[in-house]
């Protein structure tokens, strides 16, 4: 599901001010201690963007904190509020990345140690800047809620202060100084503001604020495809736990929200934005054209929500700020960023193409092509009356692919859009023309494997000796994840063996049998 959820689906919770202690926010709020490590970032006019959507985007610039992200406000609100008892002692805390820098920092000026358990799948880039703020690195499970599990366990071991990364009041405050400088900043009316979403400690603080305040203003909650733990429970009523989160987004991959940021955001946050990889990926380069600044993932889902938001309500003339919350990428990922960006911006169409296999058939679909620039072209003969085609083709507008298919299609090509289809994007563009007569009881399967050594082995160690893979296609994207597609030859007779495997694998995973695009190019 992506875009914008209409408000008539989500349960809210209708509460007074005083039953949801905003007035204790607000004066923990204005007196939040968070200007010995933070600075008051910018609040930036994206003129570019701007221009695009119709609309003033402005850009709060929380990636140019001294950890590059917002994480360390809150932090350092509770650590400065500790006792010297418990700050000789030290503290500990789960972490993705950003609010580990920001305990490890906020440790520093205060001169206590500090231990952070980082999920495994935490970027080098993070663990090499907790390292280097002197803080002790422990990696441990897949997300942050393995990590949070196991941090409490330390905890209780060694007799330090848990530092929560958004379940705390003190720690909500501090992000919540963020809404005070965006409405200082820019005293002029706002139509919205729009937060990133991981276990909701910002958009916790922000609304809070923003609806003490000025709660004319809408506050709109971000979320990705794949880690849309608030949504679900806002819907639902109650928190709701999820089962695996993206990884791209590590920022936000958070399993189950916090309990008081729940509360806070259910009654609080007017409407919800999801947004997917691609959306994601062509914010970074939004950003990127108006500032030559690289967010993280997370940092850019506030204005891949502004642009589906802007579209999608038909907005012009309106101001709408995103914050842009973390800036600690990967170099290596871009290599991803880029390549998906471009079907991000809907400026790359792709699609399978039946043709004749007769003379002159090929020349009649380029002259149907016209001017437009071929990305992509994949081949290989494998019938005597047809071929399937990969093509890719430039766009310039949203809504183009369709128009294309209904085009092809209405001249004698059949052609299935495969724009937003995961498989084709991430591997079948890279391998067309796999089919084998051999293959026969063939399924395939998508997996997400972390980057790490043995994750491989662990997979095929755990499979049944009798099954062949007969299909294998894995391509480093320079991510903290790897995406495999695997064929595996499965007996009939197998099916319940082989039910109960996937049952019992850690890594997330797709069945791609009955996929469209697998069914043309490899079985």
């Amino acid at each position: 599901m992506t875009g914008p959820v209409r408000p008539a689906k989500l349960r809210r919770a209708k509460a007074s001010g005083d039953e949801l202690g905003l007035a204790s926010y607000l004066q923990k709020i204005l007196t939040a201690r968070v200007y010995d490590v933070a600075i008051e970032s910018p609040l930036e006019l994206a003129k570019n963007l701007s221009k695009r959507v119709g609309n003033q985007v402005w850009l709060k610039r929380e990636d140019t904190q001294p950890v590059f992200s917002f994480k360390l406000r809150g932090a350092y609100n509770k650590m400065s509020g500790l006792s010297a008892a418990q700050l000789k002692r030290g503290v500990i805390c789960a972490s993705a990345g950003n609010h580990a820098q920001g305990v490890a920092l906020g440790a520093h000026r205060l001169g206590c140690k500090a231990m952070i358990v980082m999920p495994v799948t935490t970027p080098k880039l993070k663990v090499d800047a907790v390292r280097a703020l002197g803080g002790e690195v422990v990696l441990f499970g897949e997300s942050y809620s393995d990590a949070y599990v196991h941090a409490l366990e330390l905890e209780r071991k060694h007799g330090l202060t848990f530092v929560h990364p958004f379940d705390d009041p003190e720690v909500i405050a501090g992000q919540g100084t963020i809404a005070v400088e965006i409405l200082r900043q820019h005293q002029a009316p706002i139509d919205a503001v729009f937060v990133a979403i991981g276990g909701g400690g910002l958009i916790s603080g922000v609304a809070a604020y923003i609806k003490s305040v000025r709660p004319e203003i809408k506050v709109i909650g971000v979320q990705t495809t794949d880690s849309d733990a608030m949504l679900r429970s806002v819907k639902a009523g109650k928190r709701v736990q999820l089962n695996h989160v993206g990884l791209f987004a590590d920022g936000t991959a958070v399993k189950l929200v916090g309990e008081e940021t729940f509360r806070l955001t259910r009654a609080l946050v007017d409407d919800y934005v999801v947004v997917d990889t691609d959306a994601v990926c062509a914010a970074i380069k939004d950003v990127f054209q108006d500032t030559r600044s690289i967010l993280e993932p997370s940092g850019a889902m506030g204005v891949a929500a502004i642009k589906q938001y802007a579209e999608r309500h038909k907005l012009k003339g309106q101001t709408l700020v995103a914050i842009t919350c973390g800036a600690n990428m990967n170099f290596d990922r871009l290599r991803f960023v880029a390549e998906r960006a471009e079907v991000g911006e809907e400026r790359e169409a792709v699609f399978a193409v039946t043709i004749p296999e007769e003379r002159g058939s090929f020349k009649r679909f380029c002259e149907l092509i016209g001017p437009r620039s071929v990305t992509e072209f994949n081949y290989r003969i494998s019938d005597e009356k047809k071929a399937h085609v990969f093509v890719g083709l430039a766009t310039s507008n949203g809504g183009e692919s369709e128009k294309l298919t209904r085009s092809f299609a209405k001249h004698g090509f059949a052609t299935v859009d495969l724009t937003h289809d995961e498989l084709a994007k991430q591997h079948l563009r890279h391998m067309v023309g796999g089919r084998s007569e051999l293959a026969r009881d063939e399924r395939l399967y998508r997996f997400v494997f972390p980057e790490r050594p043995g994750a491989l082995m662990q997979f095929l160690s755990s499979m049944h000796p009798g099954w062949n893979i007969s299909l294998f296609h894995y391509r480093n994207q320079g991510a903290d994840y790897g995406r495999i597609l695997v064929g595996i030859q499965v007996p009939r007779g197998d099916k319940k063996v082989f039910k109960d495997f996937l049952t019992g694998l850690t890594y997330p995973w797709i069945d791609e049998t009955d996929n469209p695009a697998y069914q043309l190019f490899l079985r």
